[in-house]
């Protein structure tokens, strides 16, 4: 993994006090990013390694640690990587997308220092330039609660992480030279399963193992470009227990529907005869279907696993609505909180500002493009945050271009930066409203939601007698269904210029998300951490001198 280290750090003396507390320990990360030759579904093409590995290492971290990974771009092609779900509390310096950081030219490196605050869960970590997503670059990120903190769940006898997603395997250059003419990405080629496919021929090395009698927890990400997932294990069922850095009340399931950019966390008890069984990932929601195994394999079991596959649910997106309304926050379980702190009453927190996010596709100049109130996002040379920073964000975005609440019909599409200014420590409302044939998956950076409600047809003020304000999963990725709609709640105390995307990649890279920008009123090193030392420059930025710090 590239000389892991855990240090416990009793001064800060060598790292920038902007970032992390002293007291906490620290991982300590080198990864060599490089092309490489894989074959998740059996073709082999060019794939991103971390370390020669696809997928990427696993990090393994706990509450509070003190992440750092140094990146050695070997590509030849700028580079960033994003933490999904890492909150960053007041350093939206370290989200690594375009919007905050500049990317990391091909034969350079950049140092990520980020600190795992307030949470526990299971995470992902991906690259977002480009569509480097599609070729590999990606990993399990889970963060541990720490000792002294109870999980609502005995210790299990191990800690597996699951990387599933759809694959295509024409690359992510051609991928790139698709969109870039116009054109759809059509549906993909196959799915995998950890970067793996099973053959069935009994010959398979198994992706993981158990013990007959014991417990195992199981991270569960959907990693794919834009395909949703239903997720199952032969013979046994599955106990959730966290989903996206919160408790869940444990109701056991036979399968679960995965949407893109989401994370489940398990428990699977080895109680059936010692073995070979298959983990099955499906596609949702389209025509065609694609199955995928990997192999479960008990110690000392006898037996290859039977060809008879557990079925996906019969039942189209309407089943997966119903099994969302299934979960349900733990809400006395001891753990990270997410933000906002003490808000767990929060059916009883006033609304400020309710923001509709209307999604829709169009063509400009005869090539396709996906916008949100009428706007399609464009990556500026300049990242949002930089440009923010050094107070020249008149150069590079106007804040607030489109409206919160959008026309029935968008006939107009422009194609600009979008940046919402938003009020520090405000209670707002976001509705997504999906006005396509085609599922969305929605995520907002920087903060965890109450996903209070997922419906079918239009969103009106009324609907809100229909929310859950009692114990809605905390979370931070949401999906929307066909001519269907979701709300979310979301207190924005966390200083910040932060993401709002699409994780269907192909939506996202061809404009599909926006910014919301949250400063500090009081200017105070409390509320937001000023620019670090290290961090890169670029765009109308570049030979500025450093403006002094805001914040004190």
């Amino acid at each position: 993994m590239g000389g892991v280290k855990l240090i416990f750090l009793l001064c800060i003396a060598a790292v920038s006090t902007t970032v992390v507390r002293g007291e906490d320990p620290y991982l300590f990360f080198t990864w060599n990013v490089s092309y490489g030759t894989i074959a998740p579904i059996g073709v082999p093409q060019q794939g991103i390694l971390i370390n020669g590995e696809f997928p990427g290492p696993n990090i393994n971290s706990t509450t509070n640690n003190n992440v750092v990974i140094n990146i050695f771009n070997n590509l030849d092609e700028p580079l960033l990587f994003t933490w999904h779900g890492i909150q960053h509390r007041k350093n939206s310096w370290q989200d690594g997308v375009l919007g905050t950081n500049c990317p990391i030219p091909p034969g350079t490196n950049f140092t990520y220092k980020f600190q795992v605050k307030d949470q526990i869960g299971s995470y992902m970590y991906y690259p977002v330039t480009g569509m480097h997503k599609a070729a590999g670059g990606f990993g399990g990120l889970r963060i541990n609660s720490r000792n002294l903190i109870p999980v609502p769940y005995d210790p299990p006898a191990d800690d597996y992480t699951i990387i599933a997603g759809d694959w295509f395997n024409k690359g992510h250059k051609t991928l790139k030279k698709i969109l870039d003419s116009g054109r759809n990405l059509g549906r993909c080629d196959g799915v995998h399963i950890n970067g793996k496919v099973a053959k069935g021929d009994g010959k398979d090395t198994p992706l993981f193992t158990m013990e007959a009698g014991k417990t195992y927890k199981y991270r569960i990400c959907n990693v794919g470009m834009k395909t949703s997932l239903n997720i199952r294990i032969q013979g046994h069922k599955m106990k959730l227990v966290e989903l996206e850095g919160s408790h869940t009340i444990q109701y056991d399931y036979e399968s679960l529907d995965v949407h893109v950019g989401q994370c489940f966390g398990v428990l699977v008890t080895a109680d059936q005869e010692p073995m070979d069984y298959y983990i099955v990932a499906s596609n949702r929601f389209t025509k065609r279907e694609l199955t995928v195994t990997g192999v479960i394999r008990y110690i000392n079991g006898k037996g290859v696993a039977s060809p008879k596959l557990p079925p996906a649910p019969r039942g189209g997106w309407g089943w997966s609505l119903n099994q969302f309304r299934t979960f349900r926050w733990n809400l006395t379980a001891s753990a990270a909180r997410p933000n906002p702190q003490g808000s767990y009453k929060y059916g009883n927190i006033n609304i400020t500002r309710t923001i509709k996010l209307a999604n829709t596709a169009t063509k400009i100049d005869g090539k396709l493009r996906y916008a949100i109130n009428g706007a399609s996002f464009v990556e500026p040379t300049t990242p949002l945050k930089l440009a923010e920073y050094y107070h020249v964000a008149d150069k590079v975005f106007k804040y607030d271009t489109i409206k919160d609440d959008p026309p029935e019909e968008i006939t107009q599409v422009t194609m600009e930066p979008v940046v919402l200014n938003m009020t520090f420590k405000n209670f707002v409302e976001i509705v997504f409203e999906n006005r396509e044939k085609a599922i969305q998956s929605w995520h907002v950076s920087g903060y965890s939601f109450f996903a209070v409600a997922v419906e079918t047809g239009t969103w009106d003020p009324e609907k809100r007698m229909n929310y859950n304000l009692l114990d809605a999963v905390s979370r931070h990725t949401i999906q929307v269904f066909p001519r269907s709609w979701a709300a979310i709640l979301v207190t924005f105390d966390n200083c910040g210029m932060w993401n709002i995307r699409s994780e269907t990649w192909d939506r996202h890279y061809l404009g599909q998300q926006l910014y919301a920008s949250i400063l500090s009123p009081e200017r105070s090193i409390r509320d937001e951490y000023n620019m670090p030392e290290s961090a890169a420059v670029c765009g109308v930025v570049a030979g500025l001198p450093r403006p002094p710090p805001p914040y004190s």
